[in-house]
């Protein structure tokens, strides 16, 4: 039985995620930072009653010593770890660079950016020494070089984390080929993240144009981590690319939102 750790998985993508590989008969691990949120999610996997086994931690991405103990504990207790999916991730205040504090950028940086850094430096050494294991990275706005005013450090981010993805592809080509390294690239997500800054952090007042592109363009998590479970135990290479908000679909829905056919996700919400 194949075994997958998550990071921020114990609500959003990453907990449906962890939910699509579970009821897939994956061993599954959550990882959050959030103790309460983690033992909500473990008691709704457990609701499933499949035959996987379920382990959760409470971890702090930008926490060496975390990240080493989770590793070695799983190995413990499951012998291996076959996918590692880095997902934690925090959203900025809508403010330019000059409005944020030095502790929201660096903090920021922190989780979105040395976290995805410092969990695949830890991951891959157990990945190669297994001779086999996957490792993917989640993008976000900015990985394209789609600038918005009031998402440069998380734009900034996220754009890093897309060439250290292709980086380490390259270093696990380079040095064996054993592990795959590939990119999850989402789109527009409607959870708790699109509202809040910095976990839960202030509220982000979202524009009604802002609203009614989410409405057209978003989709509810579970959704979209169906289709990446299903693309990333199907995949085999290294250096792959999963997008669900491609050119295609996204024109699509704009002209069905012509017609009117578009999602309502803000109505009658704070």
């Amino acid at each position: 039985m194949k075994t997958v750790v998550i990071t921020g998985s114990a609500r959003g993508f990453g907990y449906a995620m962890i939910e699509e590989f579970y009821k897939k008969g994956f061993n599954v691990v959550l990882c959050d930072i959030n103790y309460e949120e983690l033992k909500n999610a473990k008691k709704k996997l457990e609701f499933f009653n499949k035959k996987g086994i379920i382990l959760s931690y409470k971890m702090d991405v930008t926490n060496e010593d975390d990240i080493i103990k989770v590793i070695d504990s799983v190995l413990e207790k499951l012998g291996r770890i076959d996918i590692w999916i880095n997902n934690a991730g925090v959203n900025q205040p809508m403010d330019p660079i000059w409005e944020l504090s030095s502790n929201v950028i660096n903090r920021l940086i922190d989780i979105d950016l040395k976290g995805t850094i410092l969990c695949s430096k830890f991951i891959m050494p157990v990945m190669i020494k297994q001779k086999s294991g996957a490792i993917y990275n989640v993008e976000g706005y900015g990985s394209n070089n789609a600038t918005m005013s009031g998402l440069s450090i998380y734009g900034t981010s996220k754009r890093a984390v897309t060439y250290f993805t292709e980086a380490l592809a390259k270093e696990s080509k380079d040095n064996g080929n054993y592990v795959n390294v590939g990119k999850i690239t989402p789109g527009i997500m409607i959870t708790n993240f699109i509202g809040t800054s910095m976990g839960d952090g202030d509220k982000i007042n979202l524009s009604e144009k802002t609203k009614n592109v989410y409405n057209i363009l978003g989709d509810k998590p579970e959704v979209i981590a169906k289709y990446m479970v299903d693309k990333i135990c199907k995949n085999k290479s290294n250096n792959a690319k999963f997008v669900w908000l491609t050119t295609r679909r996204a024109v699509f829905r704009f002209i069905g939102a012509m017609f009117g056919r578009k999602n309502s996700y803000f109505d009658n919400k704070e």
